[in-house]
């Protein structure tokens, strides 16, 4: 079920919340799991019975790593158990099409290639499953109750897409959680603001970075602007999830933490990567890149290994294409040199040299965007070869001119919006007086209310599209 949706907005959310307040607060989590559950099984039923095996394993092995404190051996034999199971999972349904189907072109008389189909949003659900057991490990208490674990790794609002929520984030309101209406309000304001995000810009977007990336004849012009667009239509894409995530969570009372800072203002690669995805990076920080050593280690080799391993898995993560690897990769790149030779420092110091790199940073995403919306190697690479003028294509053709004059206003907002530019007009004339800030909150609200509406109204013609990161 879609965000996005007219059965998730007129049925199943409604229902669930008007329940919700009607229920003794002992009993909500209960609701808020069945709900979560039926949510996941909307598209297809058995995927559910994964969930429920994850949830149930996880919960074992974190109560018997509890029980075995002290003995040291014990708990790390549970620990490296979960592992195995948790990424062998993933390993089977993600990523054994794509292993036997590399396998069978070398030995093609030897191996058949398999078929699984991939549950949705088994990448976030397995890593908060994960980080859970792993945290119980370091120490936490480990949840006695299977059915709240279960609500933890479940919770419809980021159970598809993420934010991928740590266990130490939400656990306290798992037990008890406080609506204010200041706190339904924000909620219903940022369900709202991502929502318009991606049925007003990222879908609009994405008609533009289609036709680019399915066009037969392609001009230089207009695979520019097709990378460019699905640039901003990912962005929308996934940050308008996250905000309606985190408004989901604040109006059943849970706070998922921020999951982007518009990351395409970012000053080095490195920087983009806090910005982007937030959970996502912080989650291989923690749980991969520091227990390796992070940049704590006396060999700059060992550096370079350890940031390979967390490019390398950050790119096999996203999907099991050759693409998809190497968009891994390219970022993990160009990050170690910047580790290596302290660029962002260096360029700091001019500014000339300052802006240079943030338009190189900027090349690097988009060209890392390029491989990640290409089907496979050949497409990527002939698309950069085009917008480099490389394929002798013609440097502009009709589609460009038209796209371009049908989508200007809705590029240009894209452009604006994935800036903190509104944000901060917004804080100062907020600051000026507190009649001033409630007049601010007050326009903003309505505007976001408004293109609610029109937002409804596209769904209503059918005008959207399912989010990108449920593939993953």
């Amino acid at each position: 079920m879609l965000f996005t949706s007219m059965e998730f907005l007129i049925i199943f959310f409604p229902l669930v919340l008007a329940v919700y307040f009607l229920l003794f607060e002992k009993a909500r989590n209960y609701w808020l799991l069945i709900a979560s559950l039926f949510f996941y099984a909307w598209g297809e039923p058995k995927f559910v019975l994964a969930m429920v095996a994850s949830i149930t394993i996880n919960y074992l092995l974190a109560m018997r790593i509890e029980e075995l404190a002290g003995k040291t051996i014990h708990r790390k034999l549970m620990l490296a158990l979960a592992v195995v199971l948790n990424i062998g999972l993933l390993f089977v349904v993600k990523y054994m099409n794509f292993v036997t189907g590399n396998l069978q072109i070398l030995f093609p008389e030897s191996v058949t290639v398999t078929n699984f189909v991939l549950p949705i949003g088994i990448s976030f659900f397995t890593f908060q499953a994960l980080s859970y057991v792993i945290d119980v490990y370091r120490g936490i208490p480990a949840q006695k109750n299977i059915c709240y674990l279960g609500l933890y790794i479940s919770l419809f609002p980021q159970l598809i897409a993420g934010p991928i929520v740590r266990y130490t984030t939400v656990m306290d309101e798992i037990d008890h959680r406080e609506i204010t209406v200041d706190s339904f309000s924000k909620g219903m304001y940022r369900f709202m603001l991502g929502f318009n995000k991606k049925v007003l810009l990222a879908n609009l977007l994405a008609a533009v970075a289609d036709a680019a990336f399915s066009a037969t004849q392609l001009s230089t012009a207009m695979a520019w602007l097709g990378a460019i667009c699905y640039s901003l239509q990912i962005f929308f894409d996934f940050c308008g999830y996250s905000e309606m995530a985190i408004g989901l969570g604040l109006m059943f009372g849970f706070r998922f933490l921020e999951n982007f800072d518009y990351p395409y203002i970012s000053k080095s690669v490195t920087e983009f990567w806090r910005r982007w995805h937030i959970s996502l990076g912080t989650w291989f920080r923690d749980y991969v890149y520091f227990p390796l050593g992070g940049s704590r280690v006396e060999s700059k080799v060992r550096l370079v290994f350890n940031l390979a391993v967390v490019w390398l898995a950050t790119g096999i993560w996203h999907g099991a294409n050759w693409t998809f690897i190497l968009w891994g990769v390219l970022h993990g790149f160009v990050i170690v040199l910047e580790k290596l030779f302290s660029i962002p420092a260096r360029v700091e110091k001019k500014a000339w040299s300052r802006w240079v790199y943030r338009v190189f940073t900027l090349l690097v995403v988009v060209m890392g965007w390029v491989l990640f919306r290409a089907a496979d190697l050949s497409q990527g690479m002939n698309y950069i070869k085009t917008m480099f003028a490389l394929t002798g294509t013609a440097a502009a053709d009709t589609a460009f001119w038209f796209n371009l004059r049908e989508y200007f206003v809705i590029i240009v907002m894209g452009m604006v919006c994935s800036t903190p530019v509104i944000r901060n007009i917004k804080e100062r004339l907020s600051a000026k007086t507190t009649r001033a800030q409630l007049v601010c909150d007050g326009i903003g609200s309505a505007v976001q209310v408004i293109l609610f509406f029109v937002s409804v109204s596209f769904l209503i013609m059918n005008a959207h599209n399912p989010f990108i990161y449920f593939n993953f």
